[in-house]
């Protein structure tokens, strides 16, 4: 308990800087997944090739990678921010390429003769995906969005190697002040737990509330 009660604040520094990579990263990653579902089933062609790229490219991009080339080669192209904020980017960007294709899979549930339905009434692509299609794929995709968030919370570990203040990146002040590393990743791990359970619990009352019955 020394470890934690010790470094009480330095661990809260780093969970609260998780939490918040966790929230703004959760946010950019399901609006962009939206997005990006909604052009790999639009009627227009070259949206769906770009979507198609946008998923094929950062889903076989390791996530190392992307950081790198966020947080080197924006700054070249006269993109300066906080690295927070390019943490954020690297990390909603690359979720948000799972985010689509769980939402494009709910979709793909909702049978197309709803759809045919919607635009015999004369329904817009947009009106009968907002309107008809989407409110039911929500339903069918709750679980996978809630696990693909709980691996962004773990995923925001690697913000800590660009000197951007999260949970894990406490051990190397804890390893300098000599305290057992062995415990500082203990309480470490108890953080992200606290983050994981937390997404896990807010999901299944999403789930409870409107998923499918079984």
């Amino acid at each position: 308990m020394n470890v934690l009660l010790d470094n009480l604040s330095l661990y809260a520094e780093g969970l609260l800087g998780t939490i918040e990579l966790t929230v703004y990263g959760s946010l950019l990653a399901l609006v962009l997944g939206f997005v990006m579902a909604s052009f790999r089933v639009a009627p227009v062609g070259s949206l769906r090739v770009f979507g198609t790229v946008w998923v094929t490219v950062l889903r076989n991009t390791p996530l190392t990678l992307l950081f790198f080339a966020v947080m080197l080669g924006l700054p070249r192209f006269g993109i300066v921010l906080p690295f927070e904020l390019f943490a954020v980017l690297a990390l909603g960007c690359y979720t948000s390429a799972f985010i689509c294709e769980a939402l494009r899979a709910g979709i793909n549930t909702v049978p197309t003769g709803q759809g045919e339905a919607a635009r015999s009434l004369g329904m817009t692509f947009v009106q009968t995906l907002g309107g008809v299609v989407l409110p039911q794929a929500f339903r069918s995709v709750i679980p996978p969005v809630g696990s693909t968030l709980i691996a962004l919370a773990k995923n925001s570990a690697i913000a800590g190697a660009f000197s951007v203040t999260e949970l894990l990146g406490t051990y190397k002040t804890l390893n300098e002040l000599g305290y057992s590393i062995i415990w500082s990743f203990v309480w470490i791990a108890v953080g992200y737990l606290i983050v994981t359970l937390s997404i896990s619990a807010i999901f299944n009352l999403l789930e409870k509330r409107w998923g499918v019955a079984r």
